[in-house]
């Protein structure tokens, strides 16, 4: 397998981190997204909503599955991560998803979890794509 790391000028410096924002496995042609946050460059939030945090880190999915050279409609897996009951936030997910999907639907995993990348962090989205 080789792999090619992802890492657009566009987002946070993943290395302190230990990170690449994706890789993409160019036997196969598929692209391992990192779980994107509602970060700026300067790893600060900016919203407190989990709506609002869901709308930026779906964002920066597409920032980054452009990057790779894949998109929205070759997406084969996404997984939501939210901070919380679940049961409390499924309108507002759904609600962004429909936004940001459109017509195409992959595979969808929503999961709450006690913590995040940060205290303000509610949302972190990863995916798995096809190269276009």
């Amino acid at each position: 397998m080789r792999k090619q790391p992802i890492n657009p000028p566009q987002r946070y410096d993943g290395k302190p981190h230990g990170l690449s924002h994706a890789v993409v496995d160019t036997a196969t042609g598929t692209v391992y997204i990192s779980g994107q946050v509602d970060w700026d460059m300067n790893y600060q939030v900016s919203s407190h909503t989990v709506e609002g945090q869901l709308s930026k880190a779906l964002t920066n999915l597409t920032i980054v599955l452009d990057a790779a050279g894949s998109s929205v409609e070759n997406l084969l897996n996404l997984r939501i991560y939210v901070r919380g009951e679940l049961g409390e936030f499924l309108e507002d997910i759904a609600s962004e998803l429909v936004k940001y999907l459109g017509e195409s639907r992959s595979a969808l995993t929503v999961i709450g979890v006690a913590s995040l990348a940060s205290k303000e962090t509610l949302v972190e989205v990863e995916a798995t794509a096809a190269l276009k």
